[in-house]
């Protein structure tokens, strides 16, 4: 599996950003997919994550009422709304696809979100 983000960028405190995660390969092993970030000097933590079957979204705390994701499995493809941006927000982003069997884990290149105040 091959995962591919976008829509990464610069904008304004207050702003809205789309991420795209395109994904290819063997993309029917797949049972979950979920955005991460990274910020500078800090772990990876869990954005959003949604399953391949749909039904619960989980969001972190930071993000609640903010970020949305959505998946579109007919394209491969999952989205990640964000809006109210705050410099907080700044970081790498990255798409992650999970599955049962190994390699379990698959992890995008990122895409940078920068946010000004």
């Amino acid at each position: 599996v091959q995962l591919v983000e976008s829509g990464g960028g610069l904008v304004q405190a207050g702003g809205s950003l789309r991420l795209s995660c395109a994904a290819s390969g063997s993309t029917f092993s797949i049972n979950g997919m979920g955005w991460y970030r990274q910020a500078p000097g800090k772990q990876r933590e869990l954005v959003a994550a949604i399953p391949t079957a749909g039904g619960y979204t989980n969001y972190a705390d930071s993000v609640k009422g903010r970020f949305t994701i959505s998946r579109d499995n007919a394209k491969n493809a999952m989205y990640l709304q964000m809006n109210s941006l705050k410099p907080v927000d700044t970081a790498v982003y990255y798409c992650n696809a999970i599955q049962d069997s190994w390699p379990y884990v698959y992890w995008g290149q990122g895409t940078q979100v920068t946010v000004s105040s």
